[in-house]
């Protein structure tokens, strides 16, 4: 038998008494974040996930103490708000960035959110409790967390956060919509979580649950009775004579008898009948949210389940590697430079957490190395040399997507080649992936004309043929190094610095011009600023805001160190720098590339959203990229206010956002932001303006604003966006792909800004068979079309294998119009036995006490819509300051 929780009622009384002490004051409460919906109180799917997941984190650095530093104390944290920065801070030190665990808190809350907006999942009652489909739901909710423990354990921890997220909103939605909370429950149901406990005491069809309400408020309209019971919602299914409603101004059921509804989704009566006790609710599902956190940190281990949500500061480390004869250099400063981030991080807690391989040559590439361990890495690579001959050019891009594929959100790739790319026509599907992974990829490219003899060339080559790495790099917010074989070595050192998350500073200017010096902007916050000068560079010079200038002689001068490797220049500031206005002036043959880098844990997350204010589940849906002619809200998530250099002081101020057209960096516009919630939460929110949401191309972000006392801060985007022509939408079946099977999947379409004829093209990778009944499609203003495609998974399908099906809509084939791209991923498991859970995975730095109490601190307290463009409903209120001792079992 599997152990439930101990109940509330099980704790002592001097635990009890604690309890009662913690618990906060009513100012305590903040105000509304994305208030789009008049329900002021409400809390939001995301608010439950991110306060459970913090809640959870805490507890793990509690009983984790960090290597080298004093230990965590729990009175550290009570009567305050519980913040990433702040968590970051005290275990990992100050000015320790959080970026990517708030981009994964992301993840899964844009996953659940996205359960009350796509169009296979929106409707389906069990994935939401509804229409007493509770001993269905209750398989789903289940079945979603196995999928999270295959996923992650896949290393696939994008699909395990999607899953992850699927499952909250599930498992949050029970409180809501069944009768759990009018029953008097005061704590989360025992058995919802475990499968081979059945569900008891359950409404049957014959038995009727609600009376009538004519108001908006149905207080008293449940009969009473002592059986679990849900609201049903529309009209499928059809609700059974007697049977309570959802409720609310969009449930088509809550018009017919017995009217009304019992959901508990906001304090609005106009959306939820029973918005009396939404908080009761919100307390139910934080509690059961953070319970299945924990399940999951049990099942995974807790460097799995850090890895889950990527509680780290570290990047990951992920290498494309040319492996044709010529390449021996190349190889071989990648082996260097790799073996010095394992060595130089190993045990601290810029130690990478991930690590990807992929070789190429031609006509071949692959296969992925995918490896958690610094040392299994370090022998996977050093087994690598380069082999054979092979002409140019090689199949490059095709390794690189292999690599997105498998490399975390929001980490470096880089590519050492000395070959253009054989497989160009994937550029345009390449420079989307990588926007959609918010990965950033470098490119070193050796030419060295001694070694001509050593590849041989089919035909004469185009001088414009590393034109795709331009573009690739361009999309992602990397760059393109070309330098010889003697000082490749040297110029791989930039490896170690880009994966220290850098921030790029915005130059006012981005291309050379004679006699007129670029222009960047050094804050108080920045530390460790590097000028990067890479071309046919003849002379230059540096000037800080007091005037002072160093050219580019080698070695050390007033402001830094200068190094040159044959064209790439480097300068390296002198710590602090100086804040205020820089100027750099360039004496160049042709058009230089410069770059401007620092160290800073200020930088900011964005994403954008559609508003969808006239449905049951109103908020913003979210998007990758804006959509052309689609009213669209830039959200914004500044990183690291809790890391600054005066705690105690005045928070930084952020007003707007300058819009850039990508590359020649003219301004497009201002948009000025609204704060959303508390300050210390950073968080914003601003509408893209119609001008630019009607012309297509990439534009760039900077956010603009100032620190504490006054002076002016500028933080650049990592990577450009792009407004696209259509909007696709992508989605597949419930659950895994299993061997030998067919999977359906459902594809949408739309157009927002006039007539499109539209060619759709498919494609899986691996290369499994995939049809399609739509591959043209003509398309009006404000015009949907849907499809279905079907993946045919072979008998061969290597199980926790990942599979990305991608369709890609294009305006004629003529026509310069940029495509769209829309992305799945799909994970291949064969089936578990039913009602089995995988067995527990211990790994051998896992030190896991299922016995110990496990602690768990809630004291963010948030109201309304939840951030990021992500929200389902507006749901519930958070409550704050509670401290509960919990013994939980593995699954």
């Amino acid at each position: 038998m599997l152990p439930a929780d101990v109940p509330l009622s099980h704790l002592g009384p001097s635990v009890l008494l604690l309890l009662q002490l913690l618990l906060p004051p009513a100012s305590a409460f903040f105000p509304n974040i994305w208030s789009l919906l008049a329900a002021p109180g409400s809390i939001t799917h995301q608010d439950l996930t991110e306060e459970a997941a913090l809640n959870v984190t805490l507890q793990l650095f509690l009983e984790q103490p960090p290597p080298g530093r004093p230990p965590l104390r729990l009175e550290d944290f009570l009567g305050r708000t519980l913040l990433a920065d702040d968590l970051f801070a005290a275990y990992f030190g100050p000015g320790s960035p959080s970026r990517r665990f708030r981009a994964a808190l992301g993840e899964v809350s844009r996953a659940n959110a996205a359960q009350d907006f796509l169009p296979t999942s929106k409707n389906d009652p069990d994935l939401h409790f509804d229409a007493e489909r509770l001993g269905q739901g209750r398989t789903r909710l289940v079945e979603a967390l196995r999928e999270t423990v295959a996923a992650a354990r896949a290393l696939d921890y994008t699909l395990a956060r999607q899953r992850l997220g699927a499952a909250l909103h599930a498992l949050q939605d029970f409180y809501s919509h069944s009768n759990w909370v009018e029953l008097g429950r005061q704590q989360p149901h025992p058995h919802l979580l475990w499968p081979r406990q059945e569900l008891q005491s359950l409404a049957q069809v014959g038995d009727p649950t609600c009376s009538n309400c004519e108001e908006l408020s149905c207080p008293g309209n449940l009969l009473g009775v002592t059986l679990l019971t849900s609201g049903y919602f529309g009209t499928h299914p059809p609700k059974p004579p007697g049977k309570c409603s959802h409720g609310g101004h969009f449930d088509q059921s809550s018009s017919q008898p017995p009217r009304g509804g019992i959901n508990k989704d906001s304090t609005s009566p106009g959306f939820s009948p029973h918005h009396m006790l939404h908080l009761q609710a919100a307390k139910l599902a934080l509690l059961a949210s953070i319970q299945a956190f924990n399940l999951l940190r049990s099942r995974l281990g807790d460097s799995g389940f850090s890895r889950l949500l990527d509680i780290t500061p570290a990047s990951s480390l992920s290498f494309v590697l040319d492996t044709t004869g010529s390449m021996g250099e190349e190889i071989n400063a990648a082996k260097i430079q790799a073996r010095h981030i394992v060595e130089q991080r190993r045990g601290t807690p810029m130690e990478p957490t991930h690590y990807v391989l992929v070789p190429f040559h031609d006509p071949g590439f692959g296969p992925v190395f995918t490896t958690s361990d610094p040392d299994h890495f370090w022998q996977q690579l050093n087994e690598m040399h380069a082999l054979g001959g092979g002409d140019e050019p090689e199949m490059c891009l095709s390794a690189l997507e292999l690599a997105l594929l498998h490399t975390p959100p929001f980490s470096d790739i880089f590519v050492f080649t000395d070959a253009s790319p054989k497989d160009a026509f994937l550029t345009n599907r390449v420079e989307s992936l990588t926007q959609e992974r918010r990965c950033r990829v470098t490119f070193l490219v050796t030419e060295d004309p001694s070694r001509a003899q050593g590849r041989a060339r089919r035909e004469v080559l185009s001088p414009l043929r590393f034109e795709p790495y331009e573009a690739v790099a361009l999309a992602s917010g990397g760059e393109v190094i070309f330098t010889e074989d003697q000082y490749i070595e040297d110029v791989a050192a930039i490896i170690g610095d880009s994966i220290a998350d850098l921030v790029t500073l915005p130059l006012e200017s981005r291309v050379v011009v004679a006699e007129r010096p670029l222009v960047f902007r050094v804050d108080g916050l920045l530390r460790k600023v590097t000028v990067r000068i890479h071309g046919e560079v003849s002379s230059f010079w540096i000037r800080n805001p007091a005037g002072v200038s160093q050219g580019q002689e080698e070695g050390e001068g007033p402001l830094g160190h200068t190094r040159r490797f044959g064209r790439f220049w480097m300068m390296s500031m002198n710590d602090p720098p100086q804040s205020g206005t820089w100027e750099i002036q360039i004496t160049a043959k042709g058009t230089p590339r410069v770059r401007v880098q620092a160290q800073t844990s200020l930088d900011f997350l964005f994403h954008f959203g559609i508003p969808m204010e006239d449905g049951p589940h109103p908020g913003l849906y979210p998007l990758t990229q804006p959509v052309a002619g689609l009213q669209t809200q830039l959200l914004v998530e500044v990183t690291g206010l809790g890391s600054r250099g005066n705690p105690g002081g005045p928070l930084p101020h952020f007003s707007h956002v300058v819009l850039r057209g990508v590359p020649q960096g003219a301004e497009l516009g201002q948009v000025p932001l609204e704060p959303r919630g508390p300050p210390e939460r950073g968080l914003f929110a601003a509408s893209l303006p119609p001008t630019l949401l009607s012309t297509l191309g990439p534009f760039s972000l900077e956010l603009v604003g100032q620190d504490g006392a006054g002076r002016g801060l500028h933080r650049a985007a990592p990577q450009p966006c792009a407004v696209v022509p259509v909007l696709l939408e992508l989605s597949g079946p419930p659950g895994f792909l299993a061997p030998g099977t067919t999977a359906p999947l459902s594809l949408r379409i739309a157009s927002f800004s006039g007539p499109q004829d539209l060619y759709l093209r498919t494609s899986a990778k691996p290369s499994f068979a995939l049809t399609s009944n739509l591959s043209r499609v003509h398309l009006e203003q404000n015009e949907s079309a849907w499809g279905r495609l079907w993946l045919e998974v072979p008998d061969t399908a290597a199980s926790d294998s990942m599979v990305m099906v991608t369709v890609t809509a294009k305006d004629g084939e003529a026509s310069t119009m940029p495509p769209t791209h829309a992305f799945l991923r799909l994970l291949v498991q064969a089936p578990a036995p039913q009602d089995q859970l995988p067995a527990p995975a211990y790994s051998t730095d896992l030190v896991l006490n299922t016995s110990s109490p496990a602690f768990h601190l809630s004291t963010s307290v948030t109201q309304g819509r939840a951030w990021g463009g992500l929200l389902g409903k507006p749901w519930w209120t958070t409550f704050a300051g509670m401290l509960l001792l919990l013994s939980l079992g593995p699954w």
